[in-house]
């Protein structure tokens, strides 16, 4: 799966082969359906983008998800900006500030940054409930669980 990833990078920046999308996407499913999180990640962001494929948030989040599960904290952050602005799922500030804790957590700092951005509209039991969540998926997630 890694080298099924690697060219899959190689055809999107056009390193030691003429740059391709198209081709890129090919090699990322195939690594991603594998499990290898950081195939599921950069499909997520093909998606997203439009790159290769036709945009489509909602199967960028289902990606993302995939990688997230497994501890990919960029991953981890998408979904919690998906969330955040309800993009490709239902806008939901309690996952956002799970997911962008998780996140932060597992050494992405733009996880805190725009995890302050979504505190700031929470009643105190809406805090509460968001910091539960995050108790969860910390639990179910722990970090380093993401392999190489």
């Amino acid at each position: 799966a890694k080298a099924q990833f690697d060219l899959g990078v190689c055809y999107r920046f056009g390193q030691g082969v003429p740059q391709d999308n198209l081709e890129a996407v090919i090699w990322y499913r195939k690594a991603a359906q594998q499990g290898y999180a950081k195939a599921q990640y950069n499909l997520g962001v093909c998606y997203d983008a439009g790159k290769g494929v036709p945009q489509d948030h909602a199967e960028a989040v289902r990606w993302y998800r995939k990688a997230a599960e497994l501890g990919h904290a960029k991953a981890q952050f998408n979904l919690g900006v998906s969330y955040k602005y309800g993009q490709g799922v239902v806008q939901d500030h309690v996952e956002a500030y799970a997911w962008l804790s998780l996140s932060a957590a597992n050494g992405n700092a733009l996880g805190l940054k725009s995890r302050a951005d979504v505190t700031n509209r929470f009643s105190p039991q809406d805090l509460e409930r968001a910091r539960v969540r995050f108790r969860k998926l910390r639990e179910e997630i722990p970090a380093g669980k993401l392999k190489p």
